[in-house]
């Protein structure tokens, strides 16, 4: 049996975009990848990014938002940053461990400027099926 795939998903607080790519990841492709999420900071998980996962059938609520340092002790293969920030700021790891960025919007930007809620979710909603299809294109587009 192959061993899986160690990826992290960093993003700035990993309050949201990790959060659902890792949620994701555990889902889609649990049988290849043993995913992680982490911020550069630590933002809280995001309840919206809960309800919305919630929605599509992925339960991240037992997830809790970590600091990168947490993570520091694990010999990840790949850390794919999602967002500008991360990017910006991904820490040096260990060993053979390749970086990729893919970037996504930050929902709760976009959301920020909603009149309703309902507004405020579509762009969760849209973020987080991004996500789901990057997910999907997993280990494969990571030249594995």
């Amino acid at each position: 049996m192959l061993q899986k795939l160690k990826i992290l998903f960093l993003c700035t607080g990993n309050s949201c975009r990790s959060q659902m790519a890792e949620g994701w990841a555990r889902h889609l492709r649990g049988d290849v990848i043993e995913p992680y999420s982490a911020g550069v900071a630590t933002h809280g998980l995001n309840p919206r990014a809960v309800r919305v996962m919630a929605a599509a059938g992925v339960d991240i609520s037992g997830q809790r938002s970590k600091h990168v340092d947490e993570l520091k002790a694990i010999l990840f293969d790949y850390v794919v940053t999602v967002c500008g920030r991360a990017s910006e700021n991904c820490p040096v790891f260990p060993g053979h461990t390749k970086v990729v960025h893919v970037g996504f919007d930050d929902p709760p930007t976009l959301a920020a400027t909603a009149a309703t809620e309902e507004q405020a979710l579509r762009h969760y909603c849209r973020v987080r099926d991004e996500l789901r299809a990057y997910i999907e294109t997993l280990p494969g587009s990571l030249g594995f």
